[in-house]
């Protein structure tokens, strides 16, 4: 499976439009599950960024049930956007406008692939 952007919301922390827009999203496309990063630092420890990830997939999720929820590391999946983002030419303030979505998909990206490589362990080789 392979992740791929729809579309970047802007944080909205006064009136929660994003979770708003986010919800409805989710029930257009027929999602059957939601992935939220979770910023632990590179120490891999939960701290102040981590809780705030957690409250919003938190809020989230009692917007999307019964739809799950899921947090994954984001750890370095911005390192990871902006480097693959120079080596495709797009740099400077293209490439700002544009690294937070391509830091999601690769914290989609691993996820999915995660989620995959552990359902191949369970699996009985064929």
């Amino acid at each position: 499976m392979l992740a791929s952007p729809l579309v970047t919301l802007a944080r909205d922390d006064h009136a929660n439009a994003d979770l708003t827009q986010l919800a409805g999203l989710v029930a257009e496309h027929d999602v059957v599950e939601v992935v939220v990063g979770l910023p632990r630092t590179l120490a891999n420890r939960h701290g102040a960024a981590a809780q705030a990830a957690v409250d919003y997939a938190k809020q989230l999720a009692d917007r999307v049930t019964p739809v799950p929820v899921r947090l994954a590391d984001e750890r370095l999946s911005t390192v990871s956007a902006s480097r693959m983002l120079s080596d495709r030419g797009v740099r400077g303030r293209k490439q700002r406008a544009v690294v937070d979505q391509a830091a999601a998909v690769e914290i989609l990206q691993g996820w999915l692939d995660a989620r995959a490589a552990a359902l191949a362990a369970r699996s009985p080789d064929e």
